[in-house]
């Protein structure tokens, strides 16, 4: 057996974070000395001991952990592969996200060498003003919190094409988003998935045409905030208000393993003149 603080020693987690761990279930104490309530833990529970840290340092929640370690009790091997999966992907688009972050600090410090402002970037931003035409829609609106919007994303539109196929409709553009709501709410905002068809079933709409302020962003997803920011200044200088919600028009598709620097996305805000 080993006291509490050998055990912790060992397997360099601290003395506090094992009594919490005892709290939630994660891994006990074999045995506890009834008269002064000192802690052993057996040299079996080390290899779990290792496990729990393994998990945490691929990022799972304790709570995660706890329904891992049930799993491979009852092995339960193909819960545990998907959910070890599940995390991988997770941390693949954390990596590109920090690449991308990468690129973008490597630039901004060229820029910065050359004497340009960072945000001069903003400078080459197009805006265009365009008269669109209405479509039928294919939609589903949901209301999604800021972390679900990559799962989200492929979640509702991959529905929505399964009703194309299944329904047998005609396809007449590629996918689109429209943001409803009035203020930017990380637990909460109201999104639309849409996808252009031809014919009026159960679940389709009319997106009316009209008068926009149009951009197209040729690169990562992340760049779209400039692209907003730009157009509503346009927008307030050239002397037009916004009638409607802005949308987002797909032209490619985000899900067909392109990079981000491929991503091509047009950005559309309704507006009138004041």
């Amino acid at each position: 057996m080993l006291s509490i603080g050998d055990f912790s020693k060992i397997c360099e987690v601290s003395t506090k974070t094992l009594r919490y761990y005892d709290e939630m279930g994660l891994i006990k104490p074999d045995e506890i000395n009834p008269e002064n309530g000192y802690r052993y833990y057996s040299i079996r529970q080390l290899k779990k001991m290792l496990f729990i840290n393994r998990l945490k340092s691929y990022h799972f929640s304790l709570e995660e952990i706890k329904a891992l370690l049930d799993w491979e009790e009852d092995q339960s091997d193909e819960k545990l592969r998907s959910a070890l999966d599940r995390k991988k992907r997770e941390i693949e688009d954390k990596l590109k996200a920090f690449e991308q972050t990468l690129q973008q600090i490597s630039n901004d410090i060229l820029n910065v060498e050359k004497g340009l402002p960072i945000m001069s970037y903003m400078d080459d931003i197009e805006v265009q003003l365009v008269e669109t035409r209405p479509m039928n829609i294919l939609y589903m609106r949901q209301m999604m919190s800021r972390d679900d919007y990559a799962f989200g994303y492929g979640k509702y539109f991959s529905r929505l094409y399964e009703k194309i196929a299944t329904e047998k409709l005609t396809s007449l553009g590629t996918p689109i988003t429209i943001y409803h709501s009035a203020e930017y709410n990380p637990a909460s905002n109201d999104i639309e998935f849409a996808i252009p068809v031809k014919e009026t079933v159960n679940g389709t709409r009319n997106l009316p045409g009209g008068l926009c302020a149009k951009s197209v962003l040729k690169g990562s997803y992340s760049e779209l905030t400039s692209v907003y920011a730009k157009l509503r200044e346009w927008i307030e200088n050239e002397g037009y208000v916004m009638v409607k919600s802005p949308y987002e028009v797909y032209v490619t598709d985000p899900y067909q393993g392109t990079g981000p620097e491929d991503h091509v996305t047009e950005i559309y805000f309704p507006v009138k003149k004041i």
